[in-house]
């Protein structure tokens, strides 16, 4: 820097002198300076068939210029009423529909209706059962924290870690299809246990892909975490703060970006987690950037944990007999986990029949999409596309 002072330096333009030539381009006029341009606003759709909102979601956005005043995410395009067929359902019957509310994590749906039922029920799940829950739970998260990272990757213009990620997430979608014969919607887990036990073949792949998976979220690192240009689009874009996130009941990956360590399998284990050593990944900074290395590491203590139950699962039996016709007791029960997304939960009242008298289910994404206007005032509307992947919502699990 001191072999050319600094008065040889051209001077930056100023956003007058941009607007001038703009107005001005070919100089005719040099006394014509604009002071102020008064903008109109006006609102914008984006979606619901937008790629970038990950689902049949709309957002609203009231704009000046490119700047967003304000946003209104309008959802119910694909409600269902989930929770209404469950009245007229048996509660094994239900098990199905259950993988449809977040169809990207259908184990951890499968998960939480059974802690549900057996809680109500009283029901003991063999140990054998629960490694392999935890087993197929972490490879599921993996496989949907790779498709959020490609799509997410995709959204900003990068389109290698896509196909990156869908290379890893095929082989678990392979296990998991040894498993349950299914490769989305897998209807695996069962009040008391799991549907079928795991083939001869299962444990030695699974423990393979563990190894071979290491190594690869290095390269998705490589390929974005000190890109300049992704940096450029995530790092300080969309600062969530604590007190917003806890205000809007926000959970998971997204709450724990604020730098809130907390996570349902440690604060409130369920299952065998406190069986095993992982860590909890946190954030600082709350923005977009934070979002997405959380969920880097999350993956890494997923495959740690896995690796673990894979060294120490036990013989057994994987479920505990039921009758024929399951008529848990009269009363009511709430059960959660921490879902993919965050905090899932299944609120039942039972009768004491068949069917459940009442079912409500309490899924992240709701909540996760709600706060979005609360970060998305002030940012461009190229910004959007960042922070709203960046949550992370299915919407599926918003409308059910």
């Amino acid at each position: 820097m001191s072999d050319y002072p600094k008065s040889e330096f051209p001077e930056r333009k100023t956003d007058k002198d941009h607007i001038s030539n703009m107005i001005d381009p070919l100089g005719k006029n040099p006394e014509r300076v604009v002071e102020k341009i008064d903008t109109e606003e006006f609102i914008v759709n984006m979606g619901p068939q937008h790629p970038s909102t990950h689902g049949v979601c709309r957002l609203l956005l009231k704009m000046d210029g490119e700047v967003i005043l304000d946003l209104v995410p309008y959802v119910g395009y694909l409600h269902r009423s989930m929770e209404k067929i469950a009245e007229n359902r048996t509660y094994l019957q239900y098990m199905p529909l259950t993988d449809r509310i977040d169809y990207v994590s259908a184990m951890f749906c499968n998960h939480v209706f059974c802690l549900a039922v057996e809680k109500l029920a009283q029901i003991e799940v063999p140990e054998r059962a629960e490694y392999i829950r935890v087993i197929v739970d972490e490879l599921n998260r993996i496989a949907s924290h790779l498709v959020w990272l490609g799509t997410f990757a995709l959204d900003l213009g990068a389109i290698t870690p896509f196909l990156y990620c869908f290379r890893e997430r095929e082989k678990i979608l392979d296990l998991l299809e040894m498993v349950c014969g299914q490769r989305m919607t897998f209807n695996y887990m069962r009040f008391g246990g799991v549907s079928r036990d795991l083939p001869p073949e299962f444990i030695p792949q699974a423990r393979e892909f563990v190894q071979y998976f290491k190594p690869r979220v290095d390269e998705y690192e490589y390929i974005l975490t000190d890109n300049p240009i992704f940096l450029g689009r995530t790092k300080g874009v969309g600062i969530l703060d604590q007190k917003t996130a806890i205000d809007y009941s926000v959970t998971g990956p997204n709450l724990r970006a604020t730098g809130l360590k907390w996570d349902l399998r440690t604060e409130e284990p369920y299952s065998i987690y406190d069986r095993f050593e992982f860590d909890i990944p946190t954030g600082t900074n709350s923005d977009t950037w934070d979002r997405y290395m959380v969920r880097i590491q999350e993956m890494r203590q997923a495959n740690r944990i896995v690796e673990q139950a894979l060294e120490s699962i036990p013989e057994g039996e994987i479920k505990t007999k039921t009758p024929a016709v399951f008529k848990p007791p009269a009363g009511e029960v709430y059960a959660r986990i921490e879902s993919t997304r965050g905090e899932m939960g299944f609120y039942i009242v039972s009768d004491g029949s068949t069917k459940p008298y009442r079912l409500k289910i309490r899924t992240a994404s709701f909540s996760n999409l709600a706060v979005l206007p609360e970060m998305s005032r002030g940012w461009k509307i190229a910004d959007i596309v960042a922070i709203f992947a960046s949550l992370d919502v299915i919407m599926p699990d918003v409308d059910r």
